[in-house]
């Protein structure tokens, strides 16, 4: 095995007992973002020189006995999103020419205190206004959308190019592109991880997350990231907790809920099977399965879409005015859309948020949490626009991918999704647990319990 194929756990282990170096790691790590790179295009930029002193530098402190913690050498990849200080944020857009962050975001920091080496700025959709990442290419199937709009992030992890990355989440920008690339994704409780020094696609609806290998890895990098910023407004002050999960399987006592409404409706047949199997799997690990259904589900989009749109286009305001050629064609229409929408629209969608929180909060005293598919299809073929029902609906691929995870962004919910099998084309398919506010510790309990009783997972078959 190579060293790029290690998960974070694993890496981490074998740095700190002196059976690899940071060195050796990301000097395998950027070898493999060399070779797929041509294949795959995860990344806006790769640091590679920068990369390489940040490794000795951790070398040295290991040979010294100093180990920051589990993330000390381990080679990570940041959304383009994300500020570093002294390197273009150029959220994928042509409007970011020549921009170069002063500062550190917060979890930048916090990772580079924690000891982990940039490898460089993944991809995303343009300002992360989409569910594809059209410059990025599905690490299974290079024919096939990689997911977004975190997709360079997921295909980054999902390739070897990157141990485990950052991505952002508004809609399911984590979810949807880990699920369609067989990695795992985190969306922690809204304000749980800061986002001072984040390019914002809608405030009141933004994650910043993990893109990880394994739910243990997803794991050490949240107990990493959280903690209080008061830069951020919706940063919660909480006491620190190690989310790492401990190696018990049994699950006896825990209720699942398995919604009867909604996130069972037109969902490919191959998908459902799988998470049925899973979640099974689950029930057989002790988990008592209680159906559930889900509340004001008529209103998920319209709120969504309510808040999220208005909130991009307020943002954008004077670029959207100065210089609106340098937008991509699909984005550009949806700031002006959010335009034409009035403070009534934003208002409504408001309150539905308020009223859908309070039923999720009823859902919830019920069970422990919900387990559902991450997304209704499997990575469709790159340009694709629709999604062809069975019953004749004809669904766009963006709403298709929101639909499943757009939920836990109105309500503010934690949210993993996590591989459980491929379908005939050998395309991922993820599962999604939904939780109580702050409850990750449950949710990677359950998602580690299953993956302990899985063979371990190995990279994309990319040549």
């Amino acid at each position: 095995m190579q060293p790029y194929e290690l998960s974070l756990a694993a890496a981490s282990e074998a740095i700190r007992d002196r059976r690899l170096s940071p060195v050796e790691l990301v000097d395998s790590v950027l070898g493999r973002a060399e070779q797929v790179e041509p294949h795959l295009n995860a990344y806006v930029a790769v640091a590679a020189e920068q990369a390489r002193e940040a490794a000795l530098a951790a070398e040295r402190e290991a040979a010294q006995g100093r180990f920051r913690g589990p993330l000390h050498g381990i080679p990570m990849g940041l959304k383009d999103l994300i500020d570093v200080a002294g390197m273009p944020t150029t959220a994928s857009s042509r409007v970011r020419t020549g921009h170069r962050a002063e500062a550190d975001s917060t979890v930048a920091a916090r990772l580079t205190a924690a000891g982990a080496v940039l490898v460089g700025k993944t991809h995303t959709h343009e300002f992360a206004f989409g569910l594809t990442t059209p410059q990025t290419r599905n690490a299974w199937d290079g024919g096939r959308v990689a997911g977004g709009s975190s997709g360079g992030s997921a295909v980054a992890v999902a390739s070897g190019a990157a141990t485990f990355a950052l991505g952002t989440d508004t809609g399911g920008s984590i979810r949807v592109p880990a699920a369609l690339n067989g990695v795992v994704g985190l969306k922690p409780t809204y304000g749980l991880v800061p986002r001072h020094g984040v390019t914002s696609l809608s405030w009141s609806l933004d994650h910043v997350g993990p893109i990880t290998r394994t739910v243990e890895d997803a794991a050490l990098v949240l107990t990493a990231l959280a903690g209080h910023d008061p830069r951020d407004p919706a940063s919660l002050a909480v006491p620190a907790v190690d989310h790492r999960p401990g190696p018990d399987t049994d699950l006896t006592g825990l209720r699942i809920g398995l919604p009867r409404s909604y996130y069972f409706d037109r969902v490919d047949p191959q998908v459902e099977t799988a998470v049925r199997a899973a979640v099974a799997e689950l029930a057989a690990l002790g988990a008592q399965l209680v159906e559930v259904d889900i509340p004001m589900t008529r209103y998920i989009q319209a709120a969504h879409w309510g808040l999220m749109v208005p909130e991009a286009s307020a943002y954008h305001e004077r670029t959207l005015r100065t210089v609106p050629e340098l937008y991509q064609d699909d984005v550009r229409i949806l700031l002006e859309a959010g335009e034409l929408l009035g403070a009534g629209d934003h208002l409504r969608a408001q309150r539905a948020r308020t009223m859908m929180r309070a039923g999720w909060a009823r859902l919830l005293e019920e069970v422990d949490l919900i387990a559902a598919p991450s997304v209704p299809v499997t990575a469709v073929r790159a340009g694709e626009e629709a999604v062809h029902w069975p019953d004749g609906t004809v669904e766009s691929v963006s709403d298709a991918y929101v639909r499943l995870s757009a939920p836990a962004n109105l309500t503010g919910l934690p949210a993993l999704s996590l591989p459980v099998g491929h379908d005939t084309a050998g395309l991922p398919i993820g599962l999604q647990l939904l939780g109580r506010p702050l409850g990750e510790r449950t949710l990677l309990r359950v998602g580690h319990a299953y993956e302990r009783t899985r063979p371990a997972r190995g990279l994309a078959p990319v040549s």
